[in-house]
């Protein structure tokens, strides 16, 4: 089995268990996509035909405002997911852009092999909602932080929430995760620093 295939089996089988046949059928339904650094994934105003998982590489997902100023939504890196679910499920355009912050490799599902993988091994919508309920958590929580805490306060808990993404993005990237401008950032970062 490749690495990529194990990474996602490894996934999947924290959630539920698999025999050998099913990981097979699971495997056989994936795509492989590459993107290169800086290259999108995918753009707002396209209707998100896979859901992805990262097997190697950095991401990151955000919006433009009014002003075209990004607002990034989440970075995912290897042994995570990325894509827009509502455009997945609904079939309507994004809103989101996803871009690769490192050359990428992922395993892509699309729309059909995930009706078809429900179908064939009814088990995977157990994985499917346990995913999508750990997402709307993460979600809700970054929303409640956003709330009530600093900007100093989020940097802190993203840096220890992710200490495996902070030092792969940039410090630009960083302030349009925490919603503050690059300088304000580079302040912040100064300051934690010398605590």
């Amino acid at each position: 089995m490749k690495d990529s295939h194990k990474l996602i089996i490894d996934n999947v089988s924290r959630f539920i268990d698999l025999t050998e046949l099913e990981k097979q059928k699971y495997i056989s339904l994936l795509t492989e996509v590459k993107v290169k650094r800086r290259a999108y994934l995918m753009q707002a105003g396209e209707i998100t035909k896979y859901e992805y998982f990262i097997t190697k590489g950095c991401l990151k997902a955000y919006t433009l405002d009014v002003d075209g100023v990004p607002h990034i939504s989440m970075f995912a890196v290897e042994d995570y997911w990325t894509g827009d679910i509502a455009s997945f499920i609904t079939k309507q355009p994004s809103r989101y852009f996803i871009k690769a912050t490192e050359d990428s490799e992922l395993l892509g599902i699309s729309r059909a092999n995930y009706d078809l993988l429900f179908q064939e091994i009814p088990k995977f919508e157990r994985f499917y909602r346990i995913l999508y309920q750990r997402s709307l958590i993460s979600y809700i929580r970054r929303s409640n932080h956003g709330i009530s805490l600093t900007a100093e306060e989020r940097y802190i808990e993203f840096k220890k929430k992710y200490p495996n993404i902070v030092n792969r993005i940039t410090q630009k990237d960083l302030a349009g995760y925490i919603g503050i401008t690059p300088e304000f950032m580079s302040k912040i970062i100064s300051k934690v620093n010398r605590m």
